[in-house]
Protein backbone atom coordinates (compact mmCIF):
# COMPACT_ATOMS: atom_id res chain seq x y z
CA UNK A 1 0.00 0.00 0.00
CA UNK A 2 1.34 3.32 -1.02
CA UNK A 3 1.70 6.28 1.87
CA UNK A 4 -1.65 8.34 1.80
CA UNK A 5 -0.38 11.04 0.45
CA UNK A 6 -2.22 12.73 -2.70
CA UNK A 7 1.46 12.15 -4.70
CA UNK A 8 1.57 8.51 -3.30
CA UNK A 9 -1.85 7.58 -4.36
CA UNK A 10 -1.46 9.28 -7.95
CA UNK A 11 1.58 7.17 -8.47
CA UNK A 12 -0.24 4.43 -7.38
CA UNK A 13 -3.68 4.87 -9.78
CA UNK A 14 -1.28 5.46 -12.67
CA UNK A 15 0.40 1.92 -12.27
CA UNK A 16 -2.39 -0.14 -11.71
CA UNK A 17 -5.41 2.68 -13.74
CA UNK A 18 -3.97 4.81 -15.85
CA UNK A 19 -7.27 5.41 -17.35
CA UNK A 20 -8.79 6.65 -13.79
CA UNK A 21 -5.83 9.46 -13.60
CA UNK A 22 -8.18 12.03 -14.54
CA UNK A 23 -10.83 11.30 -12.61
CA UNK A 24 -8.42 11.36 -9.47
CA UNK A 25 -6.69 14.83 -10.93
CA UNK A 26 -10.38 16.53 -10.99
CA UNK A 27 -11.17 15.04 -7.56
CA UNK A 28 -7.66 15.97 -5.72
CA UNK A 29 -8.33 19.59 -7.75
CA UNK A 30 -12.21 19.81 -6.42
CA UNK A 31 -11.37 18.29 -2.54
CA UNK A 32 -8.27 21.17 -2.32
CA UNK A 33 -11.07 23.75 -3.55
CA UNK A 34 -13.61 22.92 -1.07
CA UNK A 35 -10.87 22.68 1.95
CA UNK A 36 -9.93 26.34 0.75
CA UNK A 37 -13.40 27.39 0.38
CA UNK A 38 -14.38 25.73 3.88
CA UNK A 39 -11.30 25.75 5.68
CA UNK A 40 -11.52 22.69 6.71
CA UNK A 41 -9.53 19.98 5.97
CA UNK A 42 -12.64 17.35 5.58
CA UNK A 43 -12.31 17.68 1.50
CA UNK A 44 -8.73 16.44 1.59
CA UNK A 45 -9.55 13.79 3.84
CA UNK A 46 -12.54 12.44 2.06
CA UNK A 47 -10.09 12.20 -1.26
CA UNK A 48 -7.62 10.41 0.50
CA UNK A 49 -9.98 7.74 1.89
CA UNK A 50 -11.80 7.27 -1.84
CA UNK A 51 -8.11 6.93 -3.38
CA UNK A 52 -7.22 4.59 -1.07
CA UNK A 53 -9.42 2.58 -1.01
CA UNK A 54 -9.64 2.23 -4.67
CA UNK A 55 -5.81 1.44 -4.85
CA UNK A 56 -6.30 -1.26 -1.80
CA UNK A 57 -9.22 -2.91 -4.33
CA UNK A 58 -7.32 -2.74 -7.46
CA UNK A 59 -4.24 -3.87 -6.18
CA UNK A 60 -6.14 -7.31 -6.35
CA UNK A 61 -7.32 -7.79 -9.93
CA UNK A 62 -9.55 -10.26 -8.66
CA UNK A 63 -11.46 -8.40 -5.82
CA UNK A 64 -11.28 -5.47 -8.13
CA UNK A 65 -13.14 -7.84 -10.99
CA UNK A 66 -15.46 -9.36 -8.15
CA UNK A 67 -16.70 -6.02 -7.32
CA UNK A 68 -17.00 -4.47 -10.51
CA UNK A 69 -19.51 -7.82 -11.36
CA UNK A 70 -21.56 -7.15 -7.58
CA UNK A 71 -21.84 -3.19 -8.50
CA UNK A 72 -23.13 -4.61 -12.19
CA UNK A 73 -25.69 -7.04 -10.63
CA UNK A 74 -26.96 -4.17 -8.59
CA UNK A 75 -27.54 -1.54 -11.20
CA UNK A 76 -29.23 -4.34 -13.18
CA UNK A 77 -31.91 -4.20 -10.58
CA UNK A 78 -32.87 -7.82 -11.48
CA UNK A 79 -32.91 -9.80 -8.33
CA UNK A 80 -32.41 -8.65 -4.82
CA UNK A 81 -30.02 -7.12 -4.69
CA UNK A 82 -28.88 -7.29 -0.66
CA UNK A 83 -26.00 -9.96 -0.55
CA UNK A 84 -24.48 -8.52 -3.31
CA UNK A 85 -24.40 -4.93 -1.43
CA UNK A 86 -23.56 -6.91 1.55
CA UNK A 87 -20.36 -8.10 -0.01
CA UNK A 88 -19.24 -4.63 -1.84
CA UNK A 89 -19.50 -3.38 2.14
CA UNK A 90 -17.03 -6.24 2.98
CA UNK A 91 -14.92 -5.52 -0.06
CA UNK A 92 -14.91 -2.17 1.04
CA UNK A 93 -14.15 -2.58 4.49
CA UNK A 94 -11.35 -5.39 4.18
CA UNK A 95 -9.84 -2.27 1.39
CA UNK A 96 -10.15 0.33 3.97
CA UNK A 97 -8.18 -2.01 6.61
CA UNK A 98 -5.45 -2.88 4.20
CA UNK A 99 -5.27 0.73 3.70
CA UNK A 100 -4.75 2.26 7.79
CA UNK A 101 -8.15 3.98 7.53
Amino acid sequence: MPDLTPAALRTAVEHLAPARLPALTQHLFEAATNAQQTQSLAPLRAFVHSWAVFVAIERRPERAARLRALERLVDEGERDPSAAITEIRVIQETAEAEAGL
